[in-house]
């Protein structure tokens, strides 16, 4: 018995939701401003939202000798907000709150798009 099989791509991904050009940049050819693109698109995507503590530098050798217990000083003060990293990109500082016995974070300070366009170069 042989199977059919098809090869062709439209009707495998006929159940697919299928964009077009202008659906992406406006129906006027992509002249409308950035804040009119229709983010509707790409508003179930999911991210990584990390927090950063701080960082700091390490030799191997005194990476292999942690034990429990160990202490790790880090670059950040106590008192600095804290890094809130999108796959990996600074977008804001915050501190760390607990609410219904969950750690969270309040955002004091969102980092710009122009900043973060600086940030890349």
């Amino acid at each position: 018995m042989e199977s059919e099989s098809t090869n062709n791509p439209a009707e495998e991904n006929a159940d697919a939701p299928q964009y077009q050009p202008d659906e992406l940049s406006g129906a006027d050819g992509g002249n409308k401003s950035g804040a009119d693109v229709n983010l509707d698109l790409v508003l179930d995507i999911p991210v990584n939202v990390a927090l950063r503590v701080g960082t700091t530098d390490i030799s191997i050798r005194d990476l292999v000798s942690l034990v429990e217990g160990s202490v790790i000083a880090l670059d950040q003060l106590s008192g600095e907000p804290m890094d809130v990293l999108v796959n990996g990109t600074l977008i804001a500082h915050g501190e760390i709150v607990v609410v219904d016995d969950r750690f969270g974070v309040r955002l004091t300070d969102v980092v710009s798009p122009a900043e973060r366009i600086e940030k890349l170069n």
